[in-house]
């Protein structure tokens, strides 16, 4: 379900159907990388453990999964004095849609 400014929530189910955090976004994937950023990162993008994350988008019987992983990475030279020096990055790739039975 759309929400008046546009973005649909979409909650991260675990593997024996709990659904424990909700991420908004205007599209799946930017809920996904939300969702991403959360791991526990590696020390690269190349080492990061790729996790699936599979997302329902709520008032819909849609299920979203992505491969997600995260990594630190030194935050630019620009950054604002609040961010710290090592950031986590992350990325997703997506794997398809299922449609619940329940």
């Amino acid at each position: 379900m759309v929400r008046e400014d546009g973005k649909r929530n979409f909650a991260l189910r675990e593997s024996d159907g709990e659904e424990s955090s909700v991420f908004s976004g205007n599209t799946p994937r930017q809920a996904a990388l939300k969702a991403a950023r959360r791991l526990d990162p590696g020390s690269s993008e190349s080492d990061a453990d790729r996790v699936e994350l599979r997302l329902r988008e709520k008032g819909t019987d849609k299920v979203h999964i992505y491969d997600g992983w995260a990594w630190e990475e030194t935050a630019p030279d620009d950054k604002p004095d609040w961010m710290p020096s090592e950031i986590t990055e992350a990325n997703v790739s997506k794997k398809g849609i299922e449609h619940l039975d329940e």
